[in-house]
């Protein structure tokens, strides 16, 4: 069933096993196995539904990288990125290289990391689970078959979900562990069957790499406008980066992951990850066609197995359930994934808090201070009575997969934005009129008309304010939104409480900043909020 079996063959890497190896599959080719061999179940109208048991998510704190010569002087080292000893990569590699020879079946993928040719990376992805192999095709960039055939891995990922790691001899955790060695160019995920964190180690090879060659790596999706406009959105999960991309006005790049370069921004992949709970076909009909269509993966999404109808508002499984499907399965996707340098740059959060306005225009130096604060904020819980809210702060809107010291990637953002004359949008997609529990979420028409005025321009045709905390500019009317809604203490009945939980926030992006204060210049210092 191999489709193409390169010239370079697993045994030049070291890797010696007697199973069957079944290379570059096409998605029929792996459904039909995956479901052979009870990895899943198809639903009505097509997609492969499994399920990814204890993980749901990134095992972020199973994460390690090997601290060596390579990454000594290089890596961030903290909570974010942590560290492993060369002895113990070497005996997790040991051990995963008896796993490989002891396995019946293997799947190979050979896979770009990059769409635009020069910065490229080509990844080797061995996984023991059909689906993961489709997982992973689906989500990087597929060479075409005379690509293949000589196709050579700079990097390789061995992903195995029955992989039980030893926390004496290998210095993990538990038994869940993602081993990273940037000197041997290799990655060692085992004890998780989450898909994602294939993804998100290509992502860090990326954001390691390209930097040095003065490419901008970023968290981000990214669309085209029907004047050649690029925009990019940052956002931490949850706040509209997939659902705000996806507009059938606008060609997408894609939906997570790209590079700015000196000439294009190009997507890092050649899928979409989008999360599938509570999806609405009425607000999200390009996401939601895509749980209709074969070729779509959906984990942890609960299934009705007598009549294989799916229900996207169940959250017993997950509440981080996700699809996973080719670009193409968006109308109007961009057909090599890359588009110009861009004209706006959109940053997305969730304020809970209900403090920030639906809309601010930044500086350039703002623009870094919330770059580097990466600030969203997420609800505690459903429990009766607990309603406050949660700040979050990740760094470049993604610090688990910046390997790299955070300034880095925020002095590369700043130089860009100043040298293209970008204009840069700060948007709260969370709440209005209060917090969580006495607020509400804020309307996505209004949160896409006022990006519509943002990227046609007609924005900047308004009168603005200064917000008297954070510094930047807030219009105070913008077409077809109800300018109510454009202060956002002007929401609140209760306006005392409102300037309490705003000095609050306040008071937590400052103590969060102090950790960047001495890797920025004053400009920045300068863009960071203030009680009013």
């Amino acid at each position: 069933m191999s489709i193409t079996k390169p010239s370079f063959a697993l045994a030049e890497q070291g890797i010696t096993t007697g199973a069957t190896v079944h290379w570059n599959l096409l998605p029929a080719q792996l459904v039909e196995l995956a479901l052979a061999r009870g990895e899943g179940i198809l639903a009505k109208d097509g997609p492969l539904v499994v399920e990814t048991g204890a993980h749901t998510g990134r095992a972020a704190r199973d994460k390690f990288f090997v601290r060596d010569a390579e990454t000594e002087d290089t890596v961030w080292w903290g909570d974010t990125n942590r560290s492993m000893t060369p002895d113990q990569f070497a005996a997790l590699k040991a051990d995963f290289l008896a796993a490989l020879g002891a396995s019946e079946t293997l799947f190979v993928q050979d896979l770009y990391g990059g769409s635009q040719p020069e910065y490229r990376l080509n990844v080797r992805v061995i996984t023991e689970l059909a689906w993961h192999s489709q997982f992973i095709r689906t989500m990087l960039v597929r060479p075409d078959r005379a690509e293949l055939a000589g196709f050579v891995p700079e990097y390789t990922i061995i992903d195995l979900p029955s992989f039980r790691a030893d926390p004496a001899r290998h210095g993990s955790r538990g038994e869940t562990i993602i081993g990273v060695s940037l000197s041997e160019k290799l990655i060692l995920i085992g004890g998780t069957k989450y898909a994602g964190e294939m993804k998100k180690s290509v992502f860090g090879l990326l954001n390691y790499r390209l930097p040095v060659q003065g490419v901008m790596p970023m968290h981000c999706s990214a669309n085209i406008g029907p004047g050649g406009d690029t925009a990019v959105f940052f956002g931490l999960s949850g706040t509209g980066k997939t659902t705000l991309s996806a507009d059938a006005s606008r060609t997408l790049i894609g939906d997570d992951e790209h590079g700015w370069s000196d000439t294009a921004v190009f997507n890092f992949e050649g899928g979409c990850y989008a999360k599938m709970i509570r999806l609405s076909a009425d607000a999200e009909p390009e996401i939601y066609a895509t749980t209709k269509r074969f070729g779509t993966i959906l984990e942890n999404v609960v299934i009705d197995r007598e009549t294989r109808e799916i229900d996207l508002d169940d959250a017993t499984l997950a509440e981080n359930s996700r699809g996973s499907y080719p670009i193409d399965f968006i109308p109007n996707a961009s057909a090599d994934n890359m588009g110009p340098v861009p004209r706006n740059v959109i940053m997305l959060t969730a304020d809970a808090y209900g403090v920030l306005p639906p809309i601010a225009k930044l500086t350039p130096e703002q623009a870094m201070y919330h770059f580097l604060s990466g600030y969203t904020a997420r609800v505690a819980g459903t429990e009766i009575g607990v309603t406050e809210p949660t700040a979050t702060f990740s760094t470049c809107f993604g610090a688990p997969f910046m390997p790299r010291h955070p300034s880095v990637y925020g002095n590369l953002l700043k130089e860009r934005i100043a040298k293209g004359g970008v204009d840069c949008w700060l948007v709260n997609t969370g709440w209005t009129g209060g917090s969580y529990g006495t607020g509400s979420r804020m309307p996505i028409k209004a949160t896409r008309a006022l990006l519509n005025a943002a990227l046609d321009g007609s924005l900047n045709d308004v009168a603005f304010r200064t917000d008297p905390h954070f510094g930047f500019q807030v219009p105070v009317s913008a077409p077809g939104v109800d300018p109510n809604i454009l202060d956002p203490r002007e929401t609140w009945a209760d306006k005392a409480a409102y300037d309490a939980t705003a000095r609050k926030l306040v008071d937590q992006f400052i103590a969060n900043f102090a950790q960047f204060e001495a890797h920025v210049d004053d400009g920045v210092r300068q863009s960071a909020p203030r009680v009013a």
